[in-house]
Order: C-alpha cells, then structure tokens, then sequence
C-alpha cells in the first residue's frame, strides 16, 4: 500500500477496483483545510484517461504489471498461438482480443506480452515490422512526386506505397499509423 505522498509519474494503482497508471499528478493545497493530489490516470486495459482529485493520506494498492518476450508460432482460425521464449509455454489469443493487429502478425514474429498481476491484457507489436510485398498493381513512375499506389503485405493487409514499390520488395511498416516507411535493398 502507497500514500499520495508517493505518487510519481508510471505508477500503476487500483482506483475503485480499476486499474490505472499515473500519468500527471501535482499536490495542491488550498487555503484552509487538508492538501489535495490532483492526477491524471490512465486506464490499463482500455486507455481512456480520468481526472481526479484524493486527499492527503489516502492509500492505494499498487500493481504489478510485467512484459514478457513472446514468439507468434500460428494461427488456427481466429486462434493465435504464441510461445514463451524462456519457459516454453504456449498461450492462445482470440482475433477479437487482438483487434487489428491481426493485418501485421507474421510467422516467427517476436512480440511482447502485458501481464496485469497474472491477467494478459495485451500484444504489444513491435512498432516498425519488415514486410514482403506479394501483390501491386502495376504502375510504374518515378519517385520524385508523392504518388501513391495500393499494394498487399504477406499478411494480406493493405495499404499506399510510392509508384516505384513493386511485387517482391521488403517494406517497413509502421505498425501504431499502418503506414509505409521505406523500401528494404
């Protein structure tokens, strides 16, 4: 258990029996009566973010929340089965808790797992992911103007590549926007 006095920027909390983590908080005190904290928290499983206010003295229950390095093995239907890189265990993950990270995981890729106590609340991918391009169309240009043309990933996932990007051709992309980066020579 923690008092407000030792809250910093990163902590995870249980607010209401909510899981939060600290992202601002400033101690203020008013005129007459007890000091107050005002924080910002974030919601650990679904991002929004609150304001709110707790008294000098209040306690919470601090989390532990723990990455573990995990390697996509395969997919069987809406399943997707990952292997522990130490332990050797293998857990499965639904498409659904996934969302749309599913368009940029590819065999053998290394992600990491986010662990709340010993709750798996998330993937996280890493944020730039090489790809081979399997399908463009066929237009040829140059590279000087910012025309763009739709190309398919291994994976199936779409998305705007320059003119010159052709079938066969290892991209980066930028899993957080779904954006290309660069081709790979």
């Amino acid at each position: 258990m923690i008092y407000t006095s030792d809250f910093k920027n990163g902590l995870n909390i249980l607010v209401k029996n909510e899981a939060y983590c600290i992202i601002w908080f400033q101690n203020h005190k008013p005129g007459k009566g007890r000091a107050i904290m005002r924080v910002k928290l974030k919601h650990i499983k679904n991002g929004s973010i609150i304001e709110r206010s707790f008294k000098s003295g209040d306690r919470f229950k601090t989390l532990n929340i723990y990455k573990v390095k995990k390697k996509f093995l395969y997919r069987s239907g809406s399943i997707f089965t990952f292997i522990d890189m130490v332990t050797f265990e293998q857990i499965n993950v639904t498409s659904e808790f996934l969302g749309k990270k599913i368009f940029f995981i590819k065999e053998d890729l290394e992600v990491e797992a986010k662990y709340l106590e010993t709750e798996l609340i998330s993937i996280e991918l890493p944020i730039i992911i090489d790809f081979i391009i399997i399908e463009t169309n066929g237009i040829r240009g140059d590279s000087v103007t910012n025309t763009t043309k739709l190309a398919k990933l291994e994976t199936g996932f779409e998305l705007r590549v320059p003119l010159f990007i052709q079938k066969g051709d290892r991209v980066k992309v930028n899993t957080k926007t779904n954006k290309y980066i660069e081709r790979i020579t």
